[in-house]
């Protein structure tokens, strides 16, 4: 009798462990398996110089340059264009900015684009919009966008959304779906204090969620305080403010990191941090790290720009990566993270997932990225890289940016067999561009044409506000700046 009950004491002993181990096990399966958290991170004309990792001469960024430290730094990365509003439709697209509409700055994009906000809601995720959208068709300083606004953020799969159409700076007026509010202090530091409230309220649903933090730094017309722009007295009083508003953003984004390890969910939080375009020309000391080009230009210091990824529980090691990538590879990362099928994507995608690079390099980009603007072009086929102009007696030149990343020493005559291969493969791009734009893309084909852009206050839907604007410093020469 005693050997039978001491094997059913060990029976149930060995069944409770057996179990208990289980459902630890279980448990912490789902919990490392769980989908991450994903902020977006992006700054408004900040070149690839402009960061201290990149041995910018007189700015300081301690905190881009710690995440860098604990991260996946992608010393070659390039925004979707040359200027703003294209890069952020190829962001939330993963296509070409022109397959979208977004030829130029300020043009709107199509509303039959699929979005990774929009996908993402479908799979469950909470999904936010903090900052500059600039993909609305308005044109001219940024003003609140209206609720009745059909390609605001909430059209495009934002549930939440505080934001602007373009530019903005200190002390800005905002809109939260639709409902304007007035703030004051740094822009920066407003966005990632609103983003931080409102991770706050989401981090604890089963739900993971994903921001979109767009700030309006350092893009003109530039407004620092004095603590931020110190350092920068021996420089003119614009290119002082632009430095500092760096500074700004710089220290916020510290606050924002700081803040997620606090709350306990940095460590399946994905940030990925990148500028918009390159830097600008005749800016106090120079801003694309040597490169060729500024902002506007489709030479590498107009497109290549800053970038990196954060991803405590993925991005084990830190690790410098010249593999080429962009932010038409956004969409395809993240879907590919999250596990949603290509065919949720409108298709042909221009970017490919480099979930790859989280743990280890990959050789060789198998899909060249290619780049179209306004007439110009350029098609990078891993260190090859073609350049379309404008020039029709001479329109294309030929750089090895792994031998020449100044783009010095043009190849168009000495590798001829290249140029025609590159020449002829972004031909046929280009033609399945055009078509794109007809709406071969979208199901049923283009359901409206796509508007032209249009200044804000000449739209018959902000006249009701035009009075309240015209007693704000940022509205006193609204057109000023168009990019």
């Amino acid at each position: 009798m005693k050997k039978i009950l001491f094997l059913f004491l060990l029976v149930t002993i060995f069944s409770f462990n057996f179990h208990t181990n289980l459902n630890y096990s279980l448990h912490q399966h789902q919990r490392t398996s769980k989908r991450p958290n994903i902020i977006l991170i992006m700054s408004d004309d900040q070149g690839w110089g402009q960061t201290g990792y990149n041995h910018h001469p007189i700015l300081k960024t301690p905190n881009l340059d710690e995440m860098a430290a604990h991260g996946l730094r992608l010393d070659r990365f390039y925004a979707g264009a040359p200027v703003c509003s294209p890069t952020r439709a190829s962001v939330l697209t993963g296509r070409s900015n022109d397959r979208s509409a977004v030829l130029s700055v300020g043009f709107p994009m199509c509303r039959q684009e699929k979005t990774i906000p929009q996908v993402l809601k479908n799979v469950g995720y909470h999904t936010a919009h903090f900052g500059k959208w600039h993909l609305d068709g308005l044109k001219g300083a940024g003003v609140p966008m209206l609720a009745t606004d059909n390609r605001n953020p909430g059209y495009f799969g934002f549930d939440e959304w505080l934001s602007t159409s373009n530019y903005f700076d200190m002390n800005p007026l905002l809109s939260r779906k639709g409902i304007f509010e007035e703030f004051k202090g740094g822009s920066s530091e407003i966005l990632v204090h609103e983003s931080l409230k409102y991770i706050q309220t989401v981090k604890d649903d089963d739900q993971p969620f994903f921001i979109a933090i767009w700030f309006g730094s350092p893009h003109g017309p530039w407004t620092a305080s004095e603590e931020d722009k110190k350092s920068f007295s021996q420089m003119d009083s614009s290119e002082q403010n632009h430095y500092g508003e760096l500074v700004e953003m710089d220290r916020n984004i510290g606050v924002l990191r700081k803040t997620l390890r606090s709350m306990g969910i940095a460590d399946n939080t994905m940030l990925w941090f990148n500028s918009d375009n390159g830097g600008l020309k005749n800016f106090g000391p120079e801003t694309v790290g040597g490169l060729r080009g500024f902002k506007g230009d489709v030479y590498e210091g107009g497109i290549r720009v800053p970038c990196i990824i954060e991803w405590p529980a993925v991005i084990k090691k830190p690790r410098v990566s010249d593999f080429p990538a962009s932010t038409m590879d956004i969409f395809p990362t993240i879907a590919d993270v999250v596990g949603i099928s290509k065919s949720e994507m409108i298709s042909p995608l221009d970017g490919i997932s480099i979930r790859t690079l989280f743990s280890k390099d990959m050789e060789s980009r198998e899909q060249p990225i290619p780049f179209r603007y306004m007439g110009k072009g350029a098609f990078i086929d891993n260190n090859y890289k073609l350049v379309i102009k404008k020039n029709k007696s001479n329109p294309y030149e030929l750089y090895d940016l792994k031998n020449d990343p100044n783009e010095k020493n043009d190849l168009i005559e000495v590798e001829k067999g290249r140029a025609v291969t590159m020449i002829k493969a972004y031909t046929q791009w280009a033609s399945s561009v055009d078509n794109s734009l007809k709406g071969s893309d979208y199901p049923g084909g283009l359901k409206e044409p796509h508007p032209a852009p249009r200044f804000w206050y000449t739209s018959p839907e902000y006249k009701p506000y035009l009075d309240m604007f015209s007693k704000r410093p940022e509205y006193k020469n609204a057109s000023a700046i168009e990019d």
